[in-house]
């Protein structure tokens, strides 16, 4: 049923290849409408390189309003528009659609790469947009909306291993959107001058000693199999306080505050003392991460973040893959439980993966920006 009112549109036009290099592109959207912040900041090279494409298009991206913060601002180089999409009030779809209606868009991309979402797909024809470009398959599981786009490829990614930020950009392959590896290297969340004064104070009234390192822990995460054991975290802080007498870091989300307070409080039988960073806005934990020296970080949104402003990050990995999610980096390296199971991994080493980054990329250049 869902197909034959599809047809009835009219909005089965085949991509003309030669239209995607015209300068006939004004207006493009990307739908990335999950709650998962990694998912949406993975898909930034994709940005980029569509802006790179199409430096004279009007971007407009369709976001959850629990993601859409951390690519939402001023300065953002990729993105002209964010509107956000929740199942709520039939009024508030109407006025939704007829806000995407508005734009006439000549480009519509889906970048499923984890799931296939029917409703972004839904959103993705229901804009109007002539090309629609996106997965017929993820590793052989069918997209069963895929006659909704008209660019779409199988997609063999698990078995290559790939990471998300390039099966994102394969999606945009297939309409001309592609980075050189360095270009891909450049792309980072762009923090505004409020946000990095606000770190700046922050580690200023917080950590006033400024020959003491700064190591920020994220003990934390919203699937309880990618949460490294409170008792791991709290023996790793202690020995790195033994052994670098630095000074200590959490954050903490809304989900994370009984975690980061059981932590808190057996390191304070030990005399030692943490800060927590809670109740912040994304994007201004960003920069303060960023002005830490290291940051050791559960597989979760926070990790993608300290990727993102390119911090010095080691990422704990049990059920999910590093390979697949891990920020990337020199200053960046996993440590994947090679059973599945987080608890695995050794307290030893991650102090000495940690310890080898602090001594590769910390000691010899502590400017933060």
């Amino acid at each position: 049923m869902l197909r034959q009112i599809f047809r009835l549109t009219g909005n089965n036009e085949t991509a003309d290849p030669e239209f995607l290099e015209s300068g006939r592109v004004k207006n493009i959207l990307i739908v990335r409408q999950h709650n998962q912040l990694g998912d949406m900041l993975c898909s930034v090279p994709l940005f980029a390189a569509v802006r790179k494409k199409y430096p004279g298009a009007h971007i407009t991206l369709v976001a959850s309003p629990i993601n859409y913060e951390i690519l939402f601002s001023d300065i953002n180089p990729y993105i002209d528009k964010v509107i956000t999409y929740q199942k709520s009030t039939a009024k508030d779809l109407l006025d939704f659609y007829r806000e995407l209606r508005n734009h006439s868009y000549q480009i519509g991309i889906v970048p499923s790469t984890v799931s296939i979402s029917r409703t972004s797909h839904i959103i993705n024809y229901f804009s109007g947009a002539k090309i629609r470009a996106g997965v017929n398959s993820i590793d052989d599981k069918i997209n069963s909306v895929s006659y909704l786009l008209n660019v779409k490829s199988d997609f063999k990614w698990n078995e290559r291993k790939l990471h998300q930020t390039d099966r994102n950009l394969e999606v945009g392959m297939q309409i001309g959107c592609s980075l050189t590896d360095e270009e891909k290297k450049s792309v980072m969340i762009h923090l505004s001058e409020e946000e990095k004064t606000f770190a700046r104070e922050y580690t200023a009234a917080n950590f006033p000693d400024e020959d003491k390192l700064i190591l920020a822990f994220h003990p934390g995460a919203g699937k309880i199999p990618n949460r490294w054991s409170i008792d791991n975290f709290v023996s790793l802080m202690k020995l790195f306080h033994e052994k670098y007498n630095c000074s200590l870091l959490m954050t903490s989300g809304k989900i994370d505050a009984e975690i980061t307070d059981t932590v808190r409080k057996k390191l304070s039988g030990f005399n030692i003392e943490c800060r927590v960073l809670d109740n912040t806005p994304i994007r201004k934990v960003g920069a303060v991460i960023k002005q830490t020296d290291l940051y050791i970080t559960n597989d979760t949104g926070t990790m993608h973040v300290a990727g993102g402003v390119d911090a010095n990050v080691v990422s704990l990995f049990g059920p999910t893959h590093g390979y697949e999610w891990a920020p990337l980096g020199r200053n960046k390296v996993y440590i994947q439980s090679g059973s599945g199971n987080i608890d695995d991994i050794k307290v030893g080493d991650v102090f000495n993966a940690s310890a080898k980054i602090i001594n590769d990329f910390v000691k010899s250049d502590r400017k933060k920006f």
